[in-house]
């Protein structure tokens, strides 16, 4: 059997250990990418396009493009595009 490599060893040869600023922006680009996949797969699940939910939140559809394809988001126009696609968010303490 070959060597067995963990995410996190990879992660921290790629941008350096937790803590340092390359990681730390690796992990909230990892982040925006991961809610722009929910947005874009729920979306799709309500055959929805992009210009009906711009259209839905009040926003132009480059805007849930970008967020899409991983750009930042503000939680504010989070929640308004989680309530469009009827998705919750939830914090809960650790």
């Amino acid at each position: 059997m070959g060597q067995v490599f963990k995410a996190n060893d990879i992660i921290e040869k790629r941008y350096g250990k937790r803590g340092t600023p390359e990681r730390e922006k690796f992990r909230d680009e990892a982040f925006s990418y991961y809610f722009g996949e929910i947005i874009k797969s729920r979306r799709r699940e309500l055959k929805m396009s992009q210009d009906d939910l711009a259209k839905l939140v009040e926003k132009k559809r480059p805007y849930i493009s970008r967020i899409e394809n991983g750009e930042d988001i503000r939680i504010s126009n989070l929640v308004l595009i989680a309530n469009a696609l009827d998705l919750s968010i939830e914090l809960t303490a650790k």
